[in-house]
């Protein structure tokens, strides 16, 4: 950081912001705050004499964003972040799909509304569906609508300029965007400052700023709430996305503190860097396998370079979200083949698809009583079998390129395993007869993320191969609390010692059957608390390939078989785990 780094009089006094750090590290720079388009747009009712053209206004409007976005996903830079194509892909086929368009234009054709009015109504409704959804990373797709539908409205109002010039006063010091929340096109305008953090009011661990941030390792927080509008161009902000705390214009004593940390953050990492190659074994000689999640296939490539062990999630939604039709066996094949030609023999799980009821794939909206608890992940692949046989094969294929397990998402009876095992079995005849390659060995797994399976387990890891926790799910559903619901978020507890004990309990059936147990929520890419998993018994985690490293560096530092010792005794005793208590 620059001598002209400073706080100033006229910067005003110093505040404290907290929001939810997504990214690591520490970020000293000047604020650029992004304008956000507004959505209070002018509403008005046209003539009817006026509806056809009205609606050709927005088909062009749709037409001219979606190429704006075609011309930038095909033109991208070697340098871009790989997620940046696939999120302005996904983008462009928002703006073709018919919920967007078709149902826009029956709300000026019904109606007599505007474009603009139109738009907004049609995009608060699809908003709200995407709010409804159980799964975090479906919900935050909401975000997708909404992003579309602003450049849309820029589009129709004449103006497509949504950053600020990212000039500075202090041509050398980093610029700390600022933000309602930030789409992947606005990363492109974003790509050639010099920019050290984004902050922004919306999103969480699977937004889109989060998503790009992680890729490209800059310091993010999100969920500030309204920081763009407590913020001002060229203000001093010091972000740090290791516990979501931001300083606006903070004092000279506190930014030297925070260049320390930064100094001392900078060090961290380049002594982990090297533990990369370095095995994950712990201090009495367990091996510990740490594994990557992904959502996309070219994240595939992070992952290895992260040195993770295999893929323990690959989700495969990706492929199926924010388009009109359904994609083929052969496109589902191309893309699962690839994460396994990238893994190089390392082992890949891929779920199978996981969509809640409140939106079937067709573009069909439908409204459960409570999508949470309805038709979603495994209950609606086998309420449509074509569609399940479907991806069925095309994983079956991949397994000939590399060694691939299958994942079933909401397993919570007996009898929708035995119902999976005969659609993989339906699939492989179907392959048979035509002659294509598959691998005859291919473990299936389930996701423990439903009370019922973790409580029952003893059918369960006896009829698979592998189980995998969902902690995320698990926890919401044994507390009954939503994390995405602010007035209930406080109460989520990875900690409770109820969800603590259903991992522990399913950890032990797979060590009594000798069946891999891993963790694929969020806490297994938290370090804090890699050390109590160990004490449980895990010995398999997956995470984001950023997380690996630091869980790397816990497992070497502990002594598994003092920290079970510890951990049953407190769990046997009902008590919560203090984590200190732990490190020593």
């Amino acid at each position: 950081m620059t001598a002209s780094m400073r706080s100033s009089p006229d910067c005003g006094p110093m505040l404290c912001l907290q929001g939810q750090g997504v990214v690591r590290g520490v970020a000293i720079g000047r604020a650029v705050v992004m304008g956000a388009a507004a959505l209070e747009v002018v509403h008005y009712r046209i003539q009817e004499a006026d509806v056809a053209a009205e609606c050709t206004r927005l088909k062009n409007a749709l037409e001219h964003a979606c190429s704006e976005l075609q011309n930038m996903a095909n033109s991208l830079p070697a340098d871009a972040p790989r997620e940046l194509a696939a999120l302005l892909t996904v983008h462009s086929m928002l703006l073709g799909d018919p919920m967007l368009s078709a149902q826009t234009c029956e709300l000026i054709v019904q109606r007599q509304y505007n474009a603009e009015w139109a738009l907004t109504t049609q995009g608060q409704l699809l908003g709200e569906q995407f709010a409804a959804m159980e799964d975090e990373y479906l919900r935050e797709r909401g975000t997708d609508i909404r992003q579309v539908i602003e450049r849309v409205l820029r589009v129709l109002s004449g103006s497509t300029v949504l950053l600020p010039h990212l000039d500075s006063q202090d041509p050398d010091a980093l610029l700390i965007v600022v933000a309602r929340d930030i789409s992947p096109a606005d990363m492109l305008r974003l790509r050639g400052a010099r920019f050290g953090a984004f902050l922004t009011d919306l999103g969480g661990p699977t937004s889109h700023t989060a998503i790009v941030a992680r890729s490209m390792n800059v310091p993010a927080v999100v969920g500030l709430g309204h920081v763009r509008t407590l913020v001002r161009d060229g203000d001093i902000l010091i972000a740090d996305g290791s516990t979501g705390a931001v300083l606006v214009n903070p004092s000279e004593q506190v930014l030297i503190e925070y260049r320390r940390r930064q100094t001392a953050y900078a060090d961290e990492r380049a002594t982990l860097g090297l533990l990369r190659d370095a095995p994950a074994v712990t201090l009495d000689g367990i091996a510990i396998r740490l594994e990557a999640n992904i959502e996309l296939p070219e994240e595939a490539t992070t992952a290895l370079a992260a040195g993770a062990d295999g893929i323990g999630l690959f989700r495969s939604e990706f492929l199926f979200m924010g388009r009109s039709d359904l994609p083929g066996e052969d496109e589902q094949y191309q893309a699962y083949a690839s994460v396994v030609r990238i893994m190089a023999g390392r082992p890949v799980t891929i779920r199978t698809l996981d969509i809640g009821s409140d939106k079937t794939l067709d573009g069909e909206v439908t409204v459960a009583t409570n999508p949470a608890l309805g038709l979603r992940a495994i209950r609606y692949c086998l309420a449509n079998p074509e569609l399940f046989a479907t991806q069925l094969r095309a994983l079956l294929r991949a397994s000939s390129h590399g060694p691939v397990r299958i994942l079933i998402p909401m397993i919570s009876h007996m009898h929708e395993v035995y119902a999976t095992r005969q659609a993989i079995a339906a699939a492989r005849a179907e392959l048979d007869a035509r002659g294509q390659a598959y691998s005859g060995n291919i473990a299936l797994g389930a996701m423990v993320e439903i009370p019922a399976i973790a409580i029952a387990i003893d059918p369960f890891v006896e009829n698979l191969d592998f189980l995998s926790i969902g902690t995320n799910d698990l926890i919401q559903y044994t507390l009954a609390i939503d994390r995405g619901d602010n007035d209930v978020a406080s109460l989520y507890d990875p900690m409770h010692p109820a969800v603590l004990r259903l991992i522990a309990h399913t950890i032990n059936a797979g060590e009594r059957t000798g069946k891999p147990v891993a963790v694929c929520g969020e806490m297994a890419g938290d370090a804090r608390v890699t050390r109590m998993l160990l004490g449980l018994g895990l010995k398999e985690f997956s995470m984001h390939p950023q997380q690996l490293l630091d869980v790397k560096k816990e497992v070497r530092l502990a002594h598994t078989n003092a920290l079970r010792v510890k951990v049953a005794s407190a769990l046997n005793r009902a008590e919560r785990i203090d984590l200190a208590d732990l490190d020593s």
